[in-house]
């Protein structure tokens, strides 16, 4: 596990603009992300990633725009994800500013991707995102996602992981898309198994609502937390939350 806690907002994009809704549906415009971006920077974030919630051929021109606006104005690690499909995807994306690039569809559809992006670029590159959702037809008790947690494959969550780490991914961020936008707190039952289950970095994500809700995560075994709604309609700053993490007794940077 990682020495401190990351705190991670994360920016849906679509179509040059961050969108937000509720487990992945009624998606409403948050803003423009190079201005979040620079607040988040401003607060203390430790990364920003950016998730292209579309992901289109039309689409992609404005991810890099996107990214390469945002790598000129802030100077932590930025995460990209969406319509990711070969490594001259990721080495665009790392032309335009990304530092880590995070596969979804395309490697469920391919697993080689994975090995190709880790051979290439490195282990630490690259982060696998999992949309999870509970499921009584998987072993685990979660099975895995795509469009957005619409449509459920037959892969089980932690077999999936184990399976990605073993072909090169370096960091998993889990989605709870049954907690996405609920404010109701992260599942924590889902983070511990693949804490259980991973050798690499765990990130939680889904379901935050207020500060209290940051330390459990942490506890049940992330080593990073992220969240959107919450920071983008100013609810909470990056400062609450690694001043809850703190006085709970959890080194943050």
């Amino acid at each position: 596990m990682s020495l401190s806690v990351r705190v991670i907002p994360c920016l849906d994009v679509a179509n040059g603009r961050v969108v937000k809704g509720v487990n992945f549906q009624n998606l409403r415009d948050a803003g423009d992300p190079v201005e979040l971006a620079r607040r988040y920077y401003e607060q203390g974030a430790d990364e920003l990633t950016f998730l292209d919630v579309t992901a289109t051929v039309d689409n992609r021109s404005t991810t890099y725009d996107v990214v390469r606006a945002t790598a000129e104005q802030v100077f932590i690690p930025l995460t990209v994800g969406g319509g990711i499909r070969s490594v001259e995807d990721v080495s665009r994306l790392q032309a335009s500013g990304a530092d880590k690039v995070g596969v979804n569809s395309a490697a469920i559809a391919r697993p080689a991707l994975i090995a190709e992006i880790a051979d290439r670029f490195g282990a630490q590159v690259l982060v696998l995102s999992l949309d999870v959702k509970r499921s009584e037809r998987t072993e685990s008790g979660f099975v895995v996602t795509t469009h957005g947690g619409r449509t459920e494959t037959d892969l089980d969550a932690v077999a999936w992981a184990r399976q990605a780490i073993e072909l090169g991914a370096g960091e998993l961020l889990v989605n709870s898309i049954d907690a996405d936008g609920t404010k109701a707190g992260f599942d924590t039952d889902l983070i511990a198994l693949m804490r259980a289950n991973s050798r690499v970095p765990v990130i939680a994500s889904g379901g935050a609502g207020r500060v209290e809700d940051f330390p459990p995560a942490i506890r049940a075994g992330a080593d990073a937390v992220l969240a959107a709604s919450v920071f983008h309609n100013e609810l909470l700053t990056i400062g609450d939350v690694k001043r809850e993490l703190a006085d709970a007794g959890m080194l943050v940077r």
